[in-house]
């Protein structure tokens, strides 16, 4: 079903179109106070100066509002138009008119997103892991804000292709494995024998003796002449192809990504071995990408490199290749939009870093774009930018010693912190459920707390906030979900088939199965039915907020899907929440009659399944008990 911004959009264009006989936006949003109406367009505004220079004749924004009006055509939608201030044209959605829609989509809710008309492919590219490093908080921004996008592109009917752009090449791995060459005698069969024995053997600790042994290459290599020479020598086997050296590396990459992927399922997100393409996979193309942007004449010689002055002679350029043949990291990054609009045949590519990163990818778009990769611009690279995660004294988020935050530990104490928290609330639940829970909820703090502030802004991470059941925080969502499924039970009425259930042993096997099976998760909503068969009837005002809330799903995840920014699904859930408590504070459910009660309870359904969508886009659990 269309959304109802979108039915609006096309009447107020139309009559537009019928009272002046010219295209224009109609500018509809939500009406700017309710008491007017429930949308409203801002038209009228803009179009004066052009009926006046179309007519001769001088007309102001309230005149062109009521000839918009006189021609506007809404059918059974609204009860009400109105025009106010200079020019707003206010439009009051019809009660008999939204119990239809609610009953529309009371089976499924999924039917208030519509499927876009025309499909893209976009390729998201997101997290972007270093090898032989754990990932540390830097990281949970790009992975959960890129994952949270592409689940709503993906609902929106698009064909997403997730992105991880692995760190997994250059001499940083000369490095690398020559420091293990210097600790190991037969490097090769230490490593052979580490994987083997599970690292249990040679007291192998995986990936923290990775990190330590990269520090160790990094000071070797700057304070040593010979390790420097012999490194470099290390990268140009592993460049060209060595056996012995290669194996080293692909050992090194699995090693590493036997961390990530681990975080990745702690996380909840989609991202898995099959969406990495890193620096090495580019490596190959990297010497044609610079030969075809010098035969453009993009990039020329300066000071023995290869640049591309994309702002001109006066500023930095973007260095594609150094002096002594080497390239950067700009070079990879137009390899990869090359390879993804010529392979992969990629619509729009979204990158998800850090806002500091906002020069390099001005540059490097714009290089594309000059070699013409982007056809005049039809294909669009969008960058995504985020803020700073800061500690509570306004800094870089970091531990008590100054080291960065590793992730897989950040959320570790989430998960700890928050099995305090459901312990406190919920002494009852068994030992097992409320393991599940805490997961649930602890992970789902962390993830809200990030998504659910404008991605441009910084934000201080504060505990108490986030795992907080009040505010606009994930438990608090997570109990209004969990408080709907309570009053199903004690209607004494089963939830649709599929609908999360009480617990009991079959649901907790089956959210166990959920939890461990993260790294192919799917958006798993209610299957249609509404409890009772109820047909909702929609009389009361707090009734009439809540349907309304609930229909602008889909405009929403559409605006999601334009802007990028996941917080504004967080603020529509949260008002959804809000709203929903507003209902149930003013508007008994089970204590009604027939056919009351049924009629309520199906709206609570709706609801809940609303919600389901919503958190499940972003990547959040939402359990029946709390």
């Amino acid at each position: 079903m269309q959304t109802i911004l979108a039915q609006f959009h096309a009447a107020f264009a139309a009559a537009i179109k019928d009272a002046f006989d010219f295209d224009a936006d109609p500018a509809i949003g939500l009406s700017q106070n309710a008491q007017f109406g429930d949308y409203q367009s801002n038209a009228a505004m803009g179009l004066a100066k052009l009926v006046t220079e179309k007519t001769g004749q001088k007309t102001n924004p309230r005149q062109v509002a009521e000839q918009i009006r006189a021609k506007l055509q809404l059918g059974e939608i609204a009860t009400e138009t109105n025009i106010a201030g200079p020019g707003f044209i206010n439009v009051k959605l019809s009660p008999t008119w939204l119990s239809a829609q609610v009953n529309t989509i009371a089976g499924d809710p999924q039917f208030a997103v519509p499927k876009v008309s025309k499909p893209q492919t976009v390729v998201v590219d997101y997290s972007g892991v270093n090898i032989a490093k754990e990932m540390h908080v830097g990281h949970l921004r790009s992975t959960i804000i890129g994952d949270a996008i592409a689940n709503v592109l993906e609902r929106l009917g698009h064909n997403v292709i997730r992105r991880n752009h692995l760190g997994d090449w250059g001499t940083q791995f000369g490095m690398l494995i020559n420091e293990l060459l210097t600790r190991f005698d037969d490097l090769l069969g230490k490593l052979r024998a580490i994987r083997e024995s599970g690292g249990s053997e040679f007291k192998w600790k995986g990936l923290s003796d990775l990190e330590e042994f990269y520090r160790s290459s990094k000071r070797n290599f700057d304070e040593n002449p010979e390790f420097q020479n012999e490194s470099r020598q290390t990268v140009v086997r592993l460049q060209a192809g060595d056996p012995d050296t290669l194996e080293a590396w692909k050992i090194i990459v699995a090693e590493t990504r036997l961390h990530y992927l681990t975080v990745y399922l702690t996380l909840g997100v989609k991202l898995n071995a099959t969406h990495e393409k890193g620096e090495s996979f580019y490596n190959q193309f990297l010497a044609d990408v610079v030969d075809e942007l010098k035969s453009k004449g993009i990039a020329i010689k300066s000071d023995g490199a290869v640049a591309v002055f994309v702002d001109g002679p006066e500023k930095s350029p973007l260095i594609i290749q150094k002096s002594d043949g080497g390239y950067l990291y700009g070079t990879t990054d137009l390899a990869a939009i090359r390879y993804r609009i010529n392979e992969e045949h990629a619509d729009r590519i979204i990158y998800t870093h850090d806002s500091r990163q906002a020069q390099h990818f001005s540059q490097v778009f714009r290089t594309a774009d000059k070699a013409g990769w982007t056809h005049d611009g039809q294909v669009k690279l969008e960058y995504a930018p985020f803020g700073t995660m800061l500690g509570e004294d306004g800094k870089p988020f970091k531990t008590r010693s100054g080291d960065v935050v590793k992730l897989k530990e950040l959320l570790d104490e989430a998960e700890e912190r928050a099995a305090a928290v459901v312990r406190e609330k919920n002494p009852n639940l068994p030992e097992e459920q409320r393991k599940e829970i805490a997961h649930a909820v602890g992970i789902g703090s962390v993830k809200y707390a990030d998504l659910s502030k404008d991605r441009t802004s910084d934000y201080v991470f504060n505990w108490d906030k986030m795992l907080s059941f009040e505010g606009n925080t994930a438990p608090y969502l997570q109990y209004v979900y969990a408080r709907i499924q309570s009053i199903f039970r004690k209607s004494r009425l089963a939830p649709s088939p599929g609908t999360p259930g009480e617990g009991g042993d079959e649901d907790s096997s089956a959210r166990s199965e959920n939890v461990s099976g993260l790294r192919d998760r799917t958006l798993t909503l209610p299957s249609p039915g509404v409890p009772g068969e109820g047909k909702i009837n929609l009389e009361s005002p707090h009734e009439l907020a809540l349907a309304k809330h609930i229909l602008r799903l889909g405009e929403v995840i559409e605006l999601v899907a334009k802007e990028l920014k996941p917080h504004l699904l967080c603020t529509y859930l949260y008002e959804l929440a809000s709203k929903f408590s507003g209902f149930y504070e003013n508007c008994p459910v089970n204590q009604s009659e027939e056919p009351v009660k049924s009629s309520r309870l199906a709206l609570c359904d709706v609801t809940a399944k609303t919600m389901a969508i919503g958190l499940d886009l972003l990547g959040i659990e939402h359990p029946d008990q709390m």
